[in-house]
């Protein structure tokens, strides 16, 4: 025993094991980001990869609800709400035909998932795979949930059903205090709660967390048009913002249209997805005085762009101090001949952020036209328009060193379009008994579709 020991403690230890973790609708899947390569669209040698996985659990198999989302949280994964098919019925068939096959009445309530799943991350081997019901379950069952962790708590909204047969049980929001692990019912959302009897129309679109306001773009009963709320965990009231974007009271990129992170290493570097661009904001949220530069990041995009490929929301995920992930999902068209026709495929790039030196000098000093922001109506709504704003800025303040950029296909990803519900990154690194232990994780902003 003493020998087997010695030769186990003679070994090298392996690398850090980076695994970028994605929740689909049916699958929670686990990428093995040290397979992840450069591989431009344009080179001579191009062609879409299968996806690099070290796991794959298909929930759907496994019985699990459809739609789950995830927080993590002391190194445990947590998934909660969904929806669950009819017993028997093909998981194929429900994300295409959710009306025809049905909900399980007999599971949570009507078939909605009020339930949580915990998994402990402290093992690279079983993590992810041994999913186990929570002892305490949410006060109301949630659909396709929004979850968002702010100042320790995590909020969880219903989001839109894939199959919408009654009205969504309540509370449709309500919060988790991990500290006492009991929930708290919050103020109906008036998308929710604006519902007529006969109405069956629910749809979250967009939402996005700034400080300790949540802004949501939902679609509102009374006129069938689609409405800016927010709330505000301190005040615990929901407010109706208005139609347009430009009455959020904060910059463009931070809005329910787009979807980004800071970089760790910077409190005012912000990355974000706009449609199919990534784009780089300086944001001075300390100097409203000072204004706020947008750079394109073509990159990180530069073979993304143009590939008629229509994109599905993507995420963008923090990976270090300096390194970030974006993660762009999409589907081909018919007669695309180097992609595939009718192709799901995931777009992932890789890449270091480093700030240029004197990045904050004066526009004036560099001859630079820089977009001043001090508020969001000073950024067009429309994409044209901003990507004409953002080209204007003719000096870059960051520096981007690609460490991948690839298309991927997604035969593990499952029949259902590529949405992603939730992703997040974490390293193992410290090896004990033979397997990685001791994460380091990230979490992503959870989309909504």
């Amino acid at each position: 025993m003493k020998k087997t020991e010695m030769a186990v403690k003679g070994k090298p230890k392996p690398k850090p094991k980076p695994v970028l973790w994605v929740a689909t609708p049916q699958r929670l899947i686990a990428i093995d980001m040290s397979k992840l390569k450069i591989n431009h669209y344009d080179s001579p040698k191009f062609e879409v990869l299968p996806l690099p996985l070290f796991n794959m659990l298909n929930l759907a198999k496994k019985d699990f609800p459809f739609g789950m989302s995830c927080f993590v949280r002391d190194s445990k994964l947590y998934m909660v709400g969904g929806e669950k098919p009819k017993p028997g019925a093909s998981p194929l068939l429900f994300p295409r035909q959710p009306r025809k096959v049905g909900h399980d009445k007999s599971f949570g309530d009507r078939g909605l998932s009020p339930y949580v799943y915990v998994s402990d991350l402290s093992n690279l081997i079983t993590c992810g795979l041994d999913l186990r019901k929570h002892h305490t379950p949410m006060l109301g069952a949630k659909p396709i949930p929004i979850v968002e962790e702010i100042e320790g708590k995590i909020y969880v909204l219903s989001g839109t059903p894939w199959q919408a047969e009654c009205l969504l049980p309540v509370p449709t929001f309500e919060v988790y205090d991990p500290s006492i692990e009991q929930w708290k019912p919050l103020p109906e959302p008036p998308f929710h709660e604006e519902r007529w009897p006969s109405s069956q129309i629910y749809k979250v679109i967009y939402h996005s967390v700034v400080g300790t306001t949540i802004y949501v773009l939902a679609l509102s009963d009374r006129d069938y048009s689609d409405y800016y709320y927010s709330y505000n965990v301190n005040e615990g009231n929901w407010k109706l913002v208005g139609k347009s974007v430009d009455k959020l009271p904060v910059p463009y990129p931070f809005t329910p249209l787009c979807v980004g992170k800071f970089v760790p290493a910077y409190n005012d570097i912000f990355i974000y997805i706009q449609f199919d661009r990534v784009y780089a904001a300086m944001i001075h949220s300390n100097d409203k005085s000072s204004p706020t530069r947008y750079q394109h990041l073509d990159e990180v995009d530069g073979d993304l762009l143009n590939r008629d490929v229509p994109s599905i929301k993507g995420v963008v995920v923090e990976l270090g101090e300096h390194e970030m992930c974006i993660m762009q999902p999409g589907i081909t068209d018919s007669e695309h001949d180097k992609l595939g026709p009718c192709c799901s495929i995931l777009y992932i790039t890789t890449f270091k952020v480093e700030k240029l030196l004197h990045s904050s000098s004066s526009s004036q000093a560099r001859g630079l036209k820089i977009l001043k922001t001090t508020d969001a109506s000073d950024v067009s709504q429309t994409s044209s328009h901003h990507d004409n704003d953002v080209q204007d800025i003719r000096a870059p303040f960051l520096s981007i060193t690609c460490l991948s950029k690839g298309f991927y296909d997604l035969d593990a990803w499952g029949p259902e379009a590529p949405h992603i519900c939730s992703a997040f990154f974490h390293q193992f690194n410290r090896y004990e008994r033979g397997v990685f232990a001791n994460i380091n994780f990230r979490l992503v902003t959870w989309t909504t579709f």
